[in-house]
C-alpha cells in the first residue's frame, strides 16, 4: 500500500524532525548579548555570517548528557524492527489473496485430497497456509476437531505475527523516563555549578543548564512518541490479520469437515440418481 508505506516513512523520519526543530528554537531563544555570556562563562555559539545563533545535533546530544546514549540506542532500534514489521506484516505476505482463493476453491471442487492439500500448504508457507496445514492434517474429521486445529495453528501464528511490538511498547515507556532521568542529572548538576562561591548571583549561568538538562527530555519524548503511534498501528493490523485467517480457517472447516463431506457425498449421489 504507497499510503502506508509513506506514513511509515514519516513516522521514521519524526525522530530527528523533531530533534532539529527542538535545536533550532532553542537556538533562536538563547540569543544573548555577548557581555552578558562572556560574564557568566558561557561559550558562545557559533554563529554564521547572517548573525543568528545555530547548535548542531551533535553539540545537542553531547550537551544532554550520558542518557543520550540509551535513548540513542532506543531510537535505533525502533529504526530497525519498524521497518522489518512493515515487510513483515504485509498483507500479500501474511494472506496471498490469490493462493488462498485458488485452493479453497480446489478443495470445494474436490480437486484436492489430504496429502496434496497438505504439500500445497508447506510449499506456500505463508502464515495463514500453515493455518490451513493445522486443519488438512484433520482432513475427514468431525468439525469440532478441524475448527479446534485451526485455532491452535492461528494463536501460534497469531503470537508470531506479533513479535517485536512488546519492543515498541516497552521503547515509548522507558525512553521519557531516560530523558527525565537525564533532565534530573542535569538540574543537579546545574544547581552544584551555581552554589559554588564563583557563580554566586549569575542567573544566566542557572538558566543555560536548565535548558541543556530538558535536551534529554526533549530526545526521550521525540524517540517515544513516534514508538507509540508504530505500537498502536501495528497492533491494529495484526489484528485486523488475524481476523481474516480466522474467517478463511472457517471457510476451509466447513469443506473438509467430516459433516461437509457427508453432505457433499449425499448430494453427488442424488444427483446421479436424478
Amino acid at each position: 500500500n504507497p499510503m502506508t508505506r509513506y506514513i511509515g516513512r514519516l513516522l521514521l523520519l519524526l525522530p530527528l524532525m523533531m530533534v532539529l526543530g527542538t535545536g533550532f528554537i532553542q537556538a533562536q531563544e538563547s540569543g544573548q548579548p555577548e557581555e552578558t555570556l562572556e560574564e557568566a562563562s558561557v561559550p558562545l555559539p557559533v554563529r554564521p555570517a547572517g548573525g543568528i545563533p545555530t547548535r548542531s545535533v551533535l553539540r545537542m546530544l553531547r550537551d544532554g548528557g550520558p542518557v543520550m546514549i540509551p535513548i540513542g540506542v532506543c531510537s535505533f532500534l525502533l529504526t530497525v524492527f519498524s521497518m522489518e514489521r512493515f515487510v513483515a506484516l504485509r498483507r500479500g505476505r501474511v494472506i496471498p489473496g490469490p493462493w488462498v482463493k485458488r485452493f479453497l476453491a480446489q478443495v470445494k471442487e474436490g480437486q484436492l485430497e489430504r496429502d496434496s492439500a497438505l504439500e500445497l500448504c508447506e510449499e506456500n508457507g505463508s502464515p495463514i497456509a500453515k493455518v490451513f496445514a493445522g486443519a488438512v492434517k484433520k482432513w475427514g474429521r468431525p468439525a469440532v476437531e478441524v475448527e479446534q486445529a485451526v485455532l491452535d495453528a492461528g494463536e501460534r501464528v497469531a503470537n508470531d505475527l506479533r513479535r517485536y511490538l512488546r519492543l515498541f511498547n516497552g521503547i515509548s515507556t522507558v525512553t521519557p523516563l531516560l530523558g527525565l532521568l537525564g533532565t534530573v542529572f542535569g538540574m543537579i548538576h546545574s544547581f552544584n555549578t551555581i552554589s559554588s562561591s564563583d557563580a554566586m548571583g549569575k542567573s544566566e549561568l542557572l538558566a543555560s543548564g536548565i535548558g541543556e538538562a530538558l535536551l534529554s527530555t526533549a530526545a526521550g519524548l521525540c524517540v517515544a512518541i513516534p514508538a507509540l503511534i508504530i505500537y498502536l498501528f501495528f497492533v491494529g493490523r495484526v489484528d485486523r490479520l488475524v481476523m481474516d485467517i480466522d474467517a478463511a480457517g472457517q471457510e476451509l472447516v466447513d469443506l473438509i469437515s467430516a459433516e461437509s463431506r457427508s453432505t457433499s457425498r449425499s448430494s453427488r449421489k442424488e444427483k446421479s440418481a436424478a
